[in-house]
């Protein structure tokens, strides 16, 4: 079995097997596409260029070695050239490398990883001659192979290259093979693939595509780029809406198989609501696809609003059958590339190419007439129609897809693990130890929005001042929009959440941002403020007008009826329960929040004491009246003056503890207002508010209810009447007072306080003096003490 397979591998027919012992195994099976350069020391290296497709394998004929009209991917030469320019550079300078030369082998793979067996065996050959493991005639005294592209290909390589312990340098992004070990002698030229991938998931975050789909090939590869990116992808919200693989052209046969699950696959590519489609693959991905494409039955028109975001080694690539194929479908697409540095002299030596004067290069006429659509006298292309290359013909003229003259990326690469062997070598003979020294890649260019951004959502993009909420049975990034709850807001357009604005903000109309909140308080600038002041002054200057009329006519029987001194007290503390209403107005300090509660409390107390003693008196003034009657000692100022005395010291003792435990206070409330912050006297204890409140209410509801029943008394001498109406005015203030005040917030608390303050004051002037007033100055005649001793009939 094991002499077949070496049968098969070299295609050596079973009659010259006979002697393979000997040095040399005649007509071994032949790379034509190779480049070599004799030198000191040899660099190996392959090239991925050439594409073959092959008959399905039959044990019982030799198989193919390639195809008589190949195809070339003419873009890849340039790595052959990098190499060759490389080593020609580093021969040319005296400093690196002295007295010693390099040389090189290069071998084309044909994209078959099983290739690579023979071409390792080519190294360890005799030069020029195909004997494995064999030192016979000149041997390659080999320092380190550049690998191609492919995984595959680095795996197949190290198998062999890393018992010898030879470095091996390769410029693919693609995960090892499942089940490698880690060969100690393999570098990977190219950066952590980790860092595209993580690349690609910023570039999609930047242009909001959140829904996006994924074509793969059907391989290893392809399961690790997943295993990998999928993770990212969910880490950063973006969801995949499919993910879909392409089978491989590896034989004539498989198109038909390969093209109905590309149509079939495809199709449902283009009818998904995914606009945005990131491609995995290598150079045969991109070959398959642009076949495919061209030949499938695909809705070109939906192509058009997809977004492709290839990755690194799927370069434009293109073989010379394309030349007539539409690339528009690439338009606008978005491909991450390796990066490079240019090399100034390397354009000079493409210019300088020429297949006439390539020595030892295998691979230069292939590509010259493929990429010119030319034949050499040799060559053999039969048409008839096709020109004969002159080998004078300009690579200038040549597209991008085709071949470039600046250095690529993987060139550049190339073009470094040449420098890096030469310069470990420079080392290794100079006996000392020394950086190696890899040429700096440029930075990173910004991406910039150069074409139209199309829109890749599972659904619609939720404005600011909504936010997301999860459909059920869909994925995550597949959601409904619902507004902000009240008091929240969402800034930027797709936010899982809504926040809350800070204490001193509010949210705007839309729920979109914050707004700063005015500072407010009850000041004397506002409406209400001013017309508060005014009418606190106004009533405040009524007050002092009775007063003074009550002064004037001080020994007049109607001033002196009902104990004049309470008459006097209950007007000094009407006049300053309005005076004390502007302690309410402006800016909260302090001083005010801490006495303006209290000279309030103690002030009302005094005028409804004074009003509750009148009232007793009218009652007790009646009573002595009677026949029989001791209620005559009990008249006179000692009882009013000690019961206004005993009244006020009650409240003073409830004020005396509401600043003892908690007083009032300067306070700044941001939460009951939205859109305000309140400068406030907070009250301390609330419950002490209501202690000093209810107090008062208490004394008036006692007044009230002995006016009641005095109010029937003889109208000459009886203030009984005009009390009760008083105090039902008061009690009718103060206990609207009590709900008002509750539901109202911000600065109108103040008001509707001093509007109560105002209001209950009024009564208890206009009701019990201004029938004395109006006696007084209208009707004189009345003011008249034989008038007053008139008893009602």
């Amino acid at each position: 079995m094991a002499v077949l397979e070496l049968m098969l591998l070299l295609q050596i027919p079973d009659s010259e097997l006979q002697g393979h012992t000997e040095c040399a195994i005649r007509k071994p099976l032949y790379t034509p596409h190779r480049y070599s350069e004799s030198g000191d020391l040899m660099i190996g290296g392959t090239a991925s260029q050439v594409i073959v497709f092959l008959e399905r394998f039959s044990f019982s004929e030799y198989p193919a070695s390639h195809t008589d009209i190949p195809m070339i991917v003419t873009k890849n030469y340039q790595h052959v050239l990098a190499l060759a320019f490389a080593v020609k550079e580093i021969n040319g300078n005296p400093h690196i490398l002295p007295n010693t030369t390099l040389g090189f082998h290069i071998f084309e793979s044909y994209f078959s990883p099983k290739r690579i067996y023979h071409i390792v065996m080519e190294f360890f050959s005799t030069h020029h001659r195909f004997v494995p493991n064999y030192k016979c005639g000149i041997y390659n005294n080999l320092i380190g192979v550049i690998g191609g592209l492919g995984s595959e290909t680095s795996h197949h390589f190290s198998t062999i290259l890393d018992i010898y312990k030879l470095p091996q340098f390769f410029y693919d992004d693609s995960t090892p093979m499942k089940g490698s070990t880690n060969f100690l002698s393999l570098y990977q030229m190219l950066p952590n693939k980790i860092h595209q991938y993580r690349g690609i998931v910023q570039l999609l975050l930047h242009f909001r595509w959140l829904w996006v789909g994924l074509m793969t090939m059907d391989d290893d590869n392809a399961e690790m780029f997943l295993k990998t990116i999928l993770p990212e992808l969910h880490q950063n919200g973006i969801c995949p809406a499919f993910t879909k693989k392409m089978f491989k052209i590896t034989f004539f046969d498989d198109f038909i198989a390969v093209q109905e699950n590309f149509n079939r696959t495809f199709g449902e590519v283009m009818n998904s609501d995914a606009n945005v489609i990131i491609i995995h693959g290598d150079t045969g991905t991109m070959l398959n696809l642009r076949m495919l494409l061209n030949q499938g039955k695909t809705d070109h028109e939906k192509i058009f609003y997809k977004v492709w975001v290839m990755t690194v080694q799927l370069d434009l690539v293109a073989l010379s059958m394309h030349k007539d194929w539409n690339i528009e479908v690439f338009h606008g697409a978005l491909a991450f590339t390796i990066h490079s540095h240019e090399v100034p002299s390397f354009h000079n030596f493409i210019q300088t190419l020429t297949p006439h004067l390539a020595k030892g290069d295998g691979f230069i006429h292939t590509f010259w007439e493929q990429v010119f659509g030319c034949s050499f006298s040799n060559s053999n292309l039969e048409e008839e129609d096709v020109k004969s290359c002159t080998g004078k013909e300009k690579l200038e003229s040549i597209p991008g897809p085709f071949f470039e003259m600046s250095m690529t990326g993987h060139s550049y690469i190339v073009y470094n693990a040449v420098y890096a062997l030469a310069t470990s070598i420079h080392a290794f003979y100079s006996s000392r130890s020394t950086v190696m020294a890899v040429r700096r890649r440029q930075d990173h260019k910004f991406i910039q929005p150069w074409q139209v951004v199309p829109i890749s959502l599972c659904n619609n993009i939720c404005n600011p001042g909504y936010q997301k909420k999860k459909k059920e049975g869909k994925p995550f990034c597949c959601y409904d929009c619902v507004p902000c709850a009240k008091g929240k807001v969402s800034y930027l357009t797709d936010m899982d959440s809504c926040t809350t604005c800070q204490a001193d903000h509010f949210p705007n109309k839309e729920q979109k941002h914050c707004i700063l909140k005015k500072v407010t308080f009850l000041t004397f600038e506002d409406m209400l403020g001013m017309s508060s002041a005014i009418a606190a002054l106004l009533f405040s200057l009524t007050t002092t007008m009775v007063t003074g009329t009550f002064v004037k006519h001080h020994n007049t029987p109607i001033v002196k009826a009902n104990n004049r001194d309470l008459t006097y007290t209950l007007l000094i503390s009407l006049l300053l329960c309005f005076l004390f209403v502007l302690l309410f107005i402006g800016r909260p300090q302090k001083v005010t929040c801490f006495i303006r509660q209290m000279a309030f409390s103690i002030t009302f107390s005094v005028a409804v004491s004074c009003v509750l003693a009148k009232t007793i008196a009218v009652v007790l003034a009646f009573m002595a009246t009677r026949p029989g009657s001791n209620m005559r000692k009990w008249l006179g100022k000692r009882l009013t003056t000690s019961m206004v005395l005993f009244c006020s010291h009650v409240q003073a003792g409830i004020c005396a503890a509401w600043l003892a435990t908690s007083p009032p206070f300067p306070d700044i409330d941001m939460a009951t207002m939205p859109e305000e912050i309140v400068l406030e006297c907070n009250e301390g204890s609330i419950t002490m508010f209501y202690c000093a409140l209810g107090y008062i209410g208490f004394l008036a509801f006692l007044s009230f209810t002995v006016a009641f029943f005095a109010r029937k008394l003889p109208d000459s001498f009886n203030e009984a009447k005009f009390i009760t109406f008083s105090m039902l005015v008061f009690c009718a203030v103060w206990l609207s007072f009590l709900p008002t005040y509750q539901s109202t917030k911000g600065k109108y608390m103040v008001a509707v306080e001093i509007f109560s303050i105002l209001a209950s004051s009024a009564g208890l002037l206009g009701c019990i003096f201004f029938p004395k007033c109006y006696i007084i100055i209208l009707r004189p005649e009345l003011n008249k003490k034989e008038n007053l001793m008139k008893r009602k009939t």
